[in-house]
């Protein structure tokens, strides 16, 4: 579940391709749709992950892997997002996936201060608000694990994606095939390691 960095019509999601190339066995569904805030992706998580309203021939799922914030961040003033507005979301859809048994897979919000048309020092804060929020989401007993795409995806600048990660992604947000195999390499490593 997420955002342009997961669908693929916006070339991202990249990090799923990689889990299935090492899992074949396995279902990956891809629920990202592009320019989404956490909000809309909660509104339509019931539906989307997991079949409702019945009848529906949806297949359950053992894992959901949650992905979203970035838009919120920098719709703070058009949107009037909060950092405790989009933890209430996320938490949201945290709750409905543990509901159904799933194992929940939390992503920090990835770094994106080189999107410099939007990032400030207000949104670095709200930013690092957020990511802190979902790195406590396991020890809290919210979710099962939290992969941290903002420290993994950085380097030098902490707030900026790694310029090797980003390419041929100019913009400061989104990542390329190479922060999506690093991505899927943690991934694989710390939540699919026993997949077929």
């Amino acid at each position: 579940m997420g955002d342009s960095l997961t669908d693929a019509r916006s070339h991202g999601g990249k990090f799923l391709d990689y889990l299935h190339a090492h899992c074949p066995e396995s279902r990956f569904d891809n629920y990202g749709i592009g320019g989404q805030m956490v909000n809309q992706m909660h509104r339509r998580f019931a539906r989307d992950v997991l079949g409702e309203p019945p009848p529906s021939d949806k297949l359950a799922y053992t894992h959901v892997i949650v992905f979203g914030g970035v838009n919120d961040l920098y719709s703070d003033e058009t949107a009037f997002r909060t950092p405790k507005l989009i933890q209430n979301d996320l938490a949201g859809m945290y709750t409905l996936a543990k509901g159904r048994k799933m194992q929940v897979v939390a992503l920090t919000v990835a770094p994106w201060g080189g999107f410099s048309k939007y990032w400030n020092d207000k949104r670095a804060a709200a930013t690092a608000q957020v990511n802190e929020w979902i790195r406590a989401r396991k020890a809290a007993g919210e979710v099962d694990h939290v992969v941290d795409a903002f420290v993994l995806l950085s380097c030098g600048n902490p707030n900026r994606l790694c310029p090797e990660d980003a390419a041929p992604f100019k913009d400061g947000l989104h990542f390329g095939p190479k922060g999506h195999e690093k991505l899927g390499e943690v991934l694989l490593r710390e939540v699919f390691a026993d997949c077929r």
